[in-house]
């Protein structure tokens, strides 16, 4: 209490605002120590931990914009295929293509040559189908100037005629008459 005794009495509301003004050295020693051990826990314990909050943070990060560089990399590598393969695929379809009418040209040029080769046949065989047709007229008309010629014989003569005479008398009738015209004019038609 002496100590107490000896310091000049102020009123407490002076001696509040006071103390916070006047130095005091045994309150500016402690806060010295507080604060030395405040930064020392913050040293040791703290900013490790901040520290390694914001490397981890950093090494994400990088992380982040390597795999984001690998995948435009890729990206462009993925694009740069697909538009060769693309180029290919375009050459490869014109090729096609030009397969396809080359071939469709060749079936077209076959086709007419085939065309050509049924009419053709076509004409041949119809000429033949003229021929024979026409030498079977040719028969048919002998054999008829034939039988007729036997029966003006016979009605003529008046009596029956025997199978050479018959011959003999149709080859001379036959020979009298001329079919060559009409045998050449059947084969001109």
């Amino acid at each position: 209490m002496h100590a107490l005794a000896s310091l000049p009495s102020i009123p407490i509301a002076e001696a509040s605002s006071s103390w916070l003004i006047t130095p005091n050295v045994g309150l500016m020693v402690w806060i010295l120590v507080v604060f030395a051990i405040s930064l020392y826990i913050l040293k040791k314990v703290v900013f490790p931990r901040i520290t390694a909050a914001l490397d981890e943070r950093r090494a994400t990060i990088d992380e982040s914009i390597d795999s984001a560089e690998r995948t435009r990399v890729e990206a462009d590598k993925i694009l740069a295929e697909y538009r060769e393969r693309l180029k290919e695929a375009r050459v490869q379809s014109e090729e096609i293509l030009g397969r396809a009418r080359q071939t469709a040209e060749s079936h077209e040029h076959e086709a007419r040559e085939r065309g050509q080769e049924i009419i053709a046949e076509a004409a041949r065989r119809a000429e033949r189908d003229i021929e024979v047709a026409s030498k079977r007229a040719l028969d048919d008309i002998r054999r008829e100037v034939a039988d007729l010629t036997i029966m003006a014989t016979e009605k003529v003569t008046r009596k029956t005629l025997n199978d050479d005479d018959q011959r003999r008398l149709v080859e001379e009738a036959l020979s009298e008459l001329d079919f060559s015209s009409i045998s050449s004019g059947a084969e001109s038609n």
